[in-house]
């Protein structure tokens, strides 16, 4: 049987020298072996259950309840254990990777970001979830599936996502140059957001407009955790559309006259 010093086994299983003697003091396992001048070593044997230990820690178990579990624990339950540690882990990787998805996102459309808005922008995309009584304040149950089917969310990496960055980005140069929505580069943003609408609400321009005025509210796009759109823009593309219904509804009164 092989045996080996504190300082060892803390460099072979990533725990600490402290921890290893925490376990000894609170009787957790202690070294199978001294020697003459006191100096402890763990066994094959400790290492296995050193080993248990560390997984089990990984469940949130508390080191008393490891203690008391620590010997009747089977090697099947060890690997379910295992394996609820790692699924959590994946889905912790999977939220970090969406978070950050986010934030690369919001530098696309704010252009940048100071460092001191990364933790707030992270807290919030951690904690902030939209319940359904939040949408329920606003749109029916039908209404509720199609938008959270299709809606675009700036987690996502998608094409989708990305034409409706670019849209916004365009609102913004045409506010930066003084374009009026009435402009020709207004009036095809006006007719690539339908086309875009009608794909997201599924053809149902009543959702359309129901969701447009949730938009317009700072307030109502807060409390469903939508992305904070400038008044300026909602304004402009507001009008922009205005114009461009109007001119359509015109041109088919000549061709039917």
């Amino acid at each position: 049987m092989n045996f080996y010093s504190t300082g060892e086994v803390a460099k072979m299983l990533g725990v600490s020298v402290r921890s290893l003697r925490y376990y000894d003091q609170i009787g957790l396992i202690s070294p199978n072996k001294k020697d003459e001048y006191g100096k402890r070593f763990y066994s094959d044997d400790d290492i296995v259950t050193l080993k248990k230990i560390t997984i089990l820690k990984m469940s949130n178990l508390s080191l008393d309840n490891i203690k008391k579990i620590l010997s009747e624990i089977t090697i099947e339950q060890l690997l379910y254990v295992h394996r609820d540690y790692l699924q959590q882990k994946i889905e912790e990787l999977h939220a970090s990777v969406h978070h950050t998805t986010a934030l690369l996102n919001s530098m696309k459309l704010e252009g940048d970001l100071k460092w001191e808005q990364l933790i707030p922008l992270i807290q919030e995309a951690q904690t902030k979830h939209p319940t359904d009584a939040d949408w329920n304040q606003f749109l029916d149950d039908q209404e509720q599936e199609t938008l959270k089917e299709k809606l675009p969310k700036l987690e996502q990496d998608g094409p989708q996502v990305k034409q409706w960055i670019n849209l916004i980005r365009r609102i913004e140069l045409c506010l930066k140059r003084g374009d009026t929505p009435a402009s020709e580069e207004g009036q095809i943003i006006a007719e690539d957001t339908l086309i875009l609408s009608d794909e997201l609400f599924a053809g149902n321009e009543e959702l359309g407009e129901k969701f447009f005025e949730i938009r317009k509210s700072p307030e109502k796009s807060q409390e469903m955790n939508l992305y904070p759109v400038k008044e300026e823009v909602m304004h402009f593309l507001e009008a922009a559309i205005h114009v461009f219904t109007t001119n359509e509804s015109k041109q088919r009164g000549t061709t039917v006259s």
